[in-house]
């Protein structure tokens, strides 16, 4: 696949998420999710976390692709992290994941890929392709909460991001 390249990004997800709060400090992320329900809940869960998120998905790979396109020409509108499903319609979560590593604007990017799959040649995978981490989804929709809280408190509280060249 053609790889795509991007115009110099500022600020990181760290400065963001303690900046005073509205549209353009929140902590922006790109939710890739075919499963509308698992989307739903995902979103609801950021909801109930305390740092100010907002999320955008898209449910296919050319999608996803499109949207960072058209957010890294702003880049106060780039994400700060990608959550990625593996089980995507055309463009598969492995050859988007790629893509993105494969692109000198995106290559920084954090991508957890959180997905139904538990099975090891997808985790071994995941992070051949230089995935940040793996997460397999909860069955119980509950504990999507669960999930999210540890995301915040990793990715958003501890984490020093680099700037990632948008």
């Amino acid at each position: 696949m053609e790889s795509k390249q991007f115009s110099a990004r500022e600020s990181t997800a760290l400065e963001r998420s303690t900046a005073d709060v509205d549209s353009e400090n929140r902590t922006r992320v790109l939710l890739i999710e075919n499963d509308s329900d698992d989307a739903r809940r995902t979103r609801e869960a950021f909801e109930a976390i305390s740092t100010e998120t907002e999320i955008d998905v898209r449910a296919n790979g050319e999608a996803a692709l499109e949207y960072l396109e058209e957010r890294i020409e702003d880049s106060t509108l780039a994400p700060d992290l990608v959550l990625l499903t593996l089980e995507l319609p055309d463009l598969d979560g492995f050859e988007l994941l790629e893509t993105i590593r494969n692109d000198e604007t995106l290559v920084q990017l954090p991508v957890l890929v959180l997905t139904d799959s538990e099975a090891t040649a997808d985790v071994n995978e995941s992070y051949k392709r230089a995935a940040n981490a793996f997460l397999a989804k909860p069955s119980d929709p509950d504990e999507f909460e669960t999930i999210v809280g540890a995301i915040e408190r990793f990715w958003f509280q501890r984490v020093s991001l680099p700037p990632h060249g948008f």
